[in-house]
């Protein structure tokens, strides 16, 4: 299998998840969750209802009507799981996660390289497969985290999953800085991301866009400092933009006006 390190993150992801639920009380899952509108069994049966659907398993018809946060296809698809199992036993929850996940990495398992590139339907839009699992892993590790937060047990998820998801992120400040923060030509944008996983990035308007530069000439027009864990939870929406620019492990310098706008645009995934 060429793509074991996507089975391996999911594998880990998931393990770790399973680990959580079945050591908190069942009180706990009725916690909200930093993910808007979710409680904890609204996470869990999220993650076990999109990997049914996956599977083959038709979704739920839904019967009530759609709650505000809910604004596209794919979040009515997610809601239908999530409302079906509001009234299931906790330990059928648990179970039933357990299983739909093992199912998963069997099938993940099976895959030839031809089947890992198969173009087909993803919530992004059609996409090669390993790149819909590689999102598996990104909504699936920042769910663990949600549920982490909601039973206020932090710990530190580091390895493949965090990296897909600053992966992720990084590769989408040029849309940030260009198109959310509509920064003027010229302006930039530099990033430092502190942790485990480390890095710093600079960005330039350069003829209408936001590009990416290994090296900035100038003092940037907004200098962002922030760990990791901070940097994800906002471009997730799991913190507002005051949030995180008034945390103390945040340092700004710059324009003040375009760092309030480029934190306000970073909520790019709720």
């Amino acid at each position: 299998m060429g793509y074991e390190w996507i089975h391996d993150a999911l594998a880990t992801t998931w393990d770790d998840t399973l680990s959580l639920l079945r050591n908190v009380s069942p009180t706990d899952f009725d916690r909200p969750t930093p993910c808007p509108g979710w409680t904890v069994r609204d996470v869990v049966s999220h993650l076990s209802g999109f990997e049914l659907m996956i599977l083959g398993s038709p979704v739920p018809e839904m019967t009530l009507e759609y709650p505000t946060f809910v604004t596209n296809a794919v979040g009515r698809i997610n809601q239908a799981y999530v409302e079906e199992r509001r009234t299931w036993p906790i330990d059928a929850l648990i179970g039933e996660f357990a299983h739909v996940t093992q199912r998963s990495l069997a099938r993940l398992s099976t895959l030839s390289d031809a089947e890992w590139l198969a173009v087909g339907w993803s919530p992004e839009g059609d996409a090669p497969h390993w790149r819909f699992m590689e999102t598996r892993v990104f909504d699936s590790w920042i769910h663990l985290q949600d549920i982490r937060d909601a039973v206020l047990q932090p710990h530190d998820d580091h390895g493949a999953g965090e990296e897909i998801v600053l992966n992720r992120y990084e590769g989408a400040l040029g849309y940030i800085w260009g198109r959310g923060v509509a920064a003027p030509e010229g302006s930039s944008l530099r990033l430092n991301i502190s942790g485990r996983s480390a890095r710093s990035v600079s960005l330039t308007v350069r003829e209408g866009r936001a590009t990416p530069v290994s090296v900035l000439e100038e003092t940037p027009s907004v200098e962002i400092s922030t760990p990791s864990a901070l940097f994800w939870r906002r471009c997730a929406g799991r913190i507002s933009a005051g949030a995180f620019l008034a945390a103390s492990a945040t340092d700004v310098r710059g324009d003040k006006d375009l760092a309030i706008r480029c934190a306000e645009a970073m909520a790019i995934t709720i």
